[in-house]
């Protein structure tokens, strides 16, 4: 089963633009983020419907980061990218008649919903903020290390 990468890609996208001064291409931000520049315009658009990104067109343009690093979790981000599902993993069959899959699937169901806001939880904690003053913290040490 294939896994949702959206939220690592836009955090690695912002995280990028938010070191970078000035405006970034779609193509940079592909290349940044290994991807194809389609991808890179349609998520973009998103956060740009939530006020968290500005685009320019023209020679000069590119997306920009209108928001505040420091209020923007990783939680606001799920929410933004249509709240993808945390768990690969899933009941094998939602509406079971078989008594024992129907307790399997309320064992699964409880620990699934636990796990998750646990999860969402700790989302609401972390910001952009922090992510880029761990990047810095990481950036230094490799520059005093090398």
């Amino acid at each position: 089963m294939k896994r949702d990468s959206r939220l690592s890609s836009v955090l690695h996208a912002l995280l990028h633009m938010a070191e970078h001064n000035g405006s970034m291409t779609s193509e940079a931000l592909a290349q940044c983020m290994n991807t194809n520049p389609v991808v890179v315009r349609r998520t973009m658009g998103l956060l740009r419907e939530a006020g968290l990104v500005a685009s320019a067109r023209g020679h000069a343009g590119g997306w920009t980061i209108t928001a505040d690093l420091s209020t923007v979790t990783l939680r606001q981000l799920h929410e933004v990218l249509g709240e993808p599902a945390i768990f690969a993993i899933g009941n094998r069959n939602e509406t079971p008649d078989c008594l024992v899959e129907q307790s399997v699937n309320a064992a699964l169901d409880a620990a699934f919903a636990d796990a998750e806001a646990l999860l969402l939880e700790r989302f609401a904690h972390v910001t952009l903020a922090d992510l880029a003053a761990d990047f810095a913290r990481r950036h230094a040490e490799r520059r005093t290390n090398a």
